[in-house]
This record gives C-alpha cells, sequence and structure tokens, in this order.
C-alpha cells in the first residue's frame, strides 16, 4: 500500500541526509550546500541544513533590513562563529561543535557575522524569520572581500586563525 504524500508530512532529518548533504558541498565550486525545510520563501520561518566545507567563505554580513535574528546549531562537525564590530575587528567568537562546548547561537537583528566550518563534512540546522527576499536579506560589510576573489581566500584563512583563538 503506497502511502499518499501530504503537506503535513513531516520532515526526518537522519545521517543519511546529511551525508548526502555533505557531498554535495564537497562537489560545489562554493564548498557549501543548504538543504530548505520550508516549504517557500515566503514562509514566517525560515529553516535550513546548511553543509559547510572549511574552505568556504561566508562574506561577513548583517540581517538589517528588515532585521532579523539568526540561530544555528551544529549538527556534526564543528563552526566557529565570528561577531565583528561596524569596523570589521572581531567583537567574539564561539566554537560551536555537535560533541559538546556551545551547542548553539542566537545571533542578535543587525550583527555583523559569519560562519566558518572547521571540520569536512560539517553541517549546522539554520532558522531565522522570513519571508527571505533574496535582494534585501543580506548587507554585505564593506571591510570585506567579495566572495570568489583572491582576497577573500586570505580573509577566510586570516579570520579563521583568530576566531579559533578566542
Amino acid at each position: 500500500m503506497s502511502r499518499k504524500k501530504s503537506s503535513t508530512e513531516m520532515k526526518i532529518i537522519d545521517r543519511q541526509v546529511l551525508d548526502d548533504l555533505a557531498a554535495a558541498a564537497r562537489s560545489n565550486p562554493r564548498r557549501r550546500q543548504h538543504l530548505n525545510l520550508h516549504a517557500s520563501y515566503s514562509e514566517p520561518c525560515q529553516r535550513l541544513l546548511n553543509a559547510l566545507e572549511p574552505d568556504s567563505y561566508i562574506r561577513p554580513h548583517r540581517h538589517l533590513t528588515p532585521p532579523k535574528p539568526e540561530s544555528f546549531l551544529p549538527l556534526r562537525g564543528r563552526f566557529a562563529v565570528v561577531l565583528f564590530q561596524e569596523d570589521g575587528t572581531i567583537e567574539r567568537s564561539v566554537l560551536l561543535s555537535a560533541d559538546g562546548g556551545a551547542l548553539a547561537v542566537d545571533i542578535p537583528a543587525g550583527a555583523w557575522h559569519s560562519v566558518f566550518s572547521l571540520d569536512s563534512g560539517s553541517v549546522f540546522f539554520e532558522t531565522k524569520p522570513g519571508p527571505y527576499e533574496p535582494l534585501s536579506d543580506k548587507d554585505w560589510a564593506a571591510w570585506a572581500p567579495a566572495e570568489g576573489t583572491a582576497a577573500a581566500v586570505a580573509y577566510l584563512r586570516q579570520t579563521r586563525a583568530l576566531a579559533v583563538q578566542w
């Protein structure tokens, strides 16, 4: 007997989902891959899984227009979540690990931040208010290099090294 799929179908996140997502991140030129759990970008709560490789660069940004907080919960591996001051200096860094220590962070709306993977195969759960509007979702930090540039590679290496010293 086949089951009819319903709009209220519960989504199950198991090790195979994490394995597949991590493999997709390793083969992605940006070295990351997300999996939306929400059905549409218009939903009031955006929920997703993010697989991130250590050489993936997420340019520091904030969610200011409109202001949105954001939460990260590691499911596999380790991450450094970094908050920056207005001038780009590190204000705080927190090591998140699925194996203990800090288990999650909640980033205040409008705070400059980035996240760096410290282990290959790392995956975290992310949630923030919706709707998601691609043109206004992020304010990119002018003091951080754009993704895909040689300067971004050096910036990632330097900032990640500073972040793990905290």
